[in-house]
């Protein structure tokens, strides 16, 4: 499992200094935010892109993938009603699952809630046309090697797709290999009604969870509120969880790279401290140990 930083909570720095940050800090690898690239990712030139895949190898690093999809270019939107709007922003979905390939990613998080906006009266309507643009892209997605993962998301954020059931319901109509789900724990702590070791506990026995965001419920990074993660990482553990880790801050006091360190600070240290998996009450349970 390797642990990468979303990069925007370092985004001033230059590219090279942040993935030279991101290893000093002990961190595997930088997940990318487009809009920290170009006002158009999808038009990256193949030296550019070769360019950042390198300085991340350079640095030691690896580009895990990307996140915040959907914030450039302008008026993208996968529930409107403006079918060539929606079928501008598939473009911009094909596009980009071929820019992580390119720089070494494997996975996309689609969470983007200003691009996925229900409008009154029609919420149906707008929940059918964003499964259709993720079907549409989950072609394109296995043909990479990537996989395009459907957010859930709080409901103070968006009324499309809010909670794991219901990404989960889409993945599996939409029935595409390139094409899951994953846990970002904000957004659980804050609209499901399990706790989040439960969840893990239900949903990632399925093969459908390819990727998790560590933050907590306050937008701040793990270990900044009161959500405990210990019983998370030990929950994923139990579950042979093999994905990788996203630190996805969204509040930066004091500033960004203070937050990435104690980010990764607290998510180490409560990793080794977790107890020896022959510890653990299912491996106790399974044999026999009370």
């Amino acid at each position: 499992m390797k642990i990468a930083l979303c990069n925007v909570t370092i985004a001033a720095l230059p590219f090279e200094r942040q993935c030279e940050m991101a290893a000093e800090l002990g961190y595997d690898g930088l997940e990318i935010a487009p809009v920290t690239l170009d006002p158009d990712p999808r038009l990256l030139s193949a030296e550019k892109r070769a360019a950042l895949r390198r300085a991340a190898s350079n640095a030691g690093i690896i580009i895990t993938g990307l996140h915040g999809l959907m914030r450039t270019p302008q008026n993208l939107s996968i529930t409107s009603r403006d079918a060539a709007q929606r079928k501008h922003t598939v473009e911009v979905m094909r596009g980009l699952c071929g820019l992580a390939a390119d720089l070494g990613g494997r996975i996309l998080v689609h969470g983007s809630p200003e691009q996925r906006r229900l409008e009154p009266g029609l919420e149906d309507e707008g929940r059918k046309y964003a499964i259709d643009c993720f079907a549409a892209v989950a072609d394109d997605a296995a043909a990479a090697g990537v996989v395009y993962c459907v957010e859930a998301l709080s409901r103070q954020q968006t009324g499309c797709i809010n909670t794991i059931a219901e990404a989960v319901a889409l993945v599996r109509d939409v029935n595409n290999p390139g094409l899951r789900t994953m846990l970002d724990c904000s957004a659980a702590a804050t609209t499901e009604t399990e706790s989040i070791p439960d969840l893990i506990r239900r949903w990632l026995p399925t093969g459908l969870i390819a990727h998790v965001h560590l933050n907590d419920p306050n937008r701040r990074g793990p270990g900044e509120g009161d959500l405990a993660f210990a019983p998370i990482f030990a929950a994923l553990r139990e579950q042979n969880y093999a994905g990788n880790f996203g630190v996805e801050p969204f509040v930066y006091k004091p500033d960004g790279p203070t937050c990435a360190a104690r980010a990764i600070g607290y998510v180490r240290g409560v990793i080794e401290a977790l107890p020896p998996m022959s510890q653990s009450p299912k491996i106790q349970a399974m044999r026999g140990v009370t």
